[in-house]
């Protein structure tokens, strides 16, 4: 099988890349803007060679049995700063895809999306039959992002003779997460680091972290299934609360922190206190999970910490 992976400068395609690599006999092609950067990062793990990397004017050239498209941004910082381009982003890139499918209908499209797809409020957590919710008279700033995926899983939808599977992750980490991003797991990486008080607000939240080797899992499931245009929601073996993970991360490498109510977080895409997935869609593929949210944070973290530690002194 021949993949094209379009963004392939996000952390989470280059993890995906990482995990196709080790004895998997499908077939790469990496496109991305800034493809020096690719081939650097392709160096620095030792996959020179092994994998083609090119802008994205070259796609449309070759053949390709799958398309996974990572294109747009992973960090909420990275969200604000990009503001309404979000729109655009999504859909020039979707629409190549899309395009690139109308001359080739038996490929695969895999679509990165996201669970702010579903609206911005996550008072409980998503299920199959939740709704989404766009306010559309008083639509803030911070809701532009999700209503960009959700637009683009509209369009998608309306060509159910295509094979289009939106994938919906809603958190991920790695050992390879930018340090200074802003999530809560790398502001506590970052507290644990360097040795200082984590300040965080007091509000009750529940995640669900994915692992890598369960997104690898995910998607390779998807490409083995039959051909299909649907939706599926990223979770791990069980989501965690804030609470407990605050307290697991002190257990584990001695995270020091307080609640405050005035302490500074970014919601990109709004406040969500059960930001999570019940719908088990994904199993209908033959995924199953084999990891926990806590478990993968602490076997990521472990390997994350390791040269940060090192670096800071």
């Amino acid at each position: 099988m021949r993949i094209a992976i379009l963004g392939a400068t996000s952390q989470i395609a280059k993890d995906l890349i990482v995990s196709f690599s080790v004895g998997d006999a499908r077939q790469l092609h990496l496109f991305a803007r800034r493809t020096d950067e690719v081939s650097k990062w392709l160096a620095g793990v030792g996959l020179t060679g092994r994998y083609p990397a090119n802008d994205f004017s070259e796609f449309a050239k070759q053949d390709f049995d799958a398309v996974i498209n990572f294109v747009g941004v992973g960090n909420p910082a990275q969200a604000v700063a990009m503001g309404n381009s979000i729109f655009d982003v999504t859909l020039r890139f979707d629409q190549l895809v899309l395009d690139y499918l109308q001359t080739h209908p038996t490929c695969r499209y895999l679509f990165l999306s996201s669970g702010a797809a579903y609206g911005s409020s996550f008072n409980e957590p998503a299920k199959r039959d939740t709704p989404a919710i766009v306010p559309i008279n008083n639509l803030a700033p911070h809701e532009w992002y999700g209503v960009a995926k959700l637009l683009a899983e509209c369009r998608h939808r309306a060509y159910p003779e295509l094979a289009i599977v939106d994938i919906r992750v809603f958190n991920y980490f790695s050992r390879t997460q930018d340090i200074n991003a802003r999530f809560l797991i790398t502001d506590m990486l970052r507290a644990i680091r360097d040795k200082t008080v984590l300040r965080t607000s007091p509000d009750y939240i529940v995640r669900d972290f994915l692992h890598p080797s369960d997104f690898y899992q995910l998607v390779s499931s998807l490409l083995a299934a039959p051909a299909t245009n649907t939706a599926v929601d990223c979770y791990s073996r069980a989501p965690i609360d804030k609470l407990s993970l605050l307290a697991a991360m002190q257990e584990n490498f001695g995270l020091q922190y307080e609640t405050a109510d005035a302490a500074v977080i970014v919601n990109a895409t709004g406040n969500k206190p059960h930001y999570y997935s019940l719908n088990t869609r994904a199993a209908d593929f033959g995924y199953q999970p084999t990891l926990t949210s806590l478990e993968g944070l602490i076997l990521e973290s472990k390997q994350a910490l390791s040269p940060l530690m090192l670096k800071a002194y």
